[in-house]
């Protein structure tokens, strides 16, 4: 998942802000890790990472999130990208501050 920040007024395109399992891919990116790969060797390369898992920067440990998955063995990236998004929805919907914070956060001020 991904949201553009709103925009300062310049004619610059703003960088978007990465967070839930588009975060992680970004972070796979970067990692010595092929696949297929276990539990254990995600969790050894990138599960001390924190991941932002709403536009706000609220964060978690990837470690905290393969946790939630059941399958031990990812055989593709987008494997453990598909088995993340549930547990990263569910923290998520959990963690939120409500209704109303999620209202205050798409108003201007």
């Amino acid at each position: 998942m991904g949201v553009r920040p709103p925009s300062s007024g310049d004619d610059e395109e703003p960088d978007s802000i990465e967070f839930g399992i588009a975060a992680v891919d970004a972070h796979l990116r970067d990692a010595d890790l092929s696949f297929p790969a276990t539990k254990d060797e995600v969790e050894a390369e990138i599960g001390h990472e924190r991941i932002p898992y709403d536009v706000h920067g609220n964060d978690v440990a990837l470690s905290e999130m393969l946790a939630e998955v059941p399958t031990e063995q990812f055989d593709s990236r987008q494997e453990l990208l598909n088995q993340l998004h549930k547990p990263f929805e569910a923290y998520r919907h959990n963690n939120s501050g409500g209704v109303v914070a999620q209202v205050r956060s798409l108003l201007p001020f």
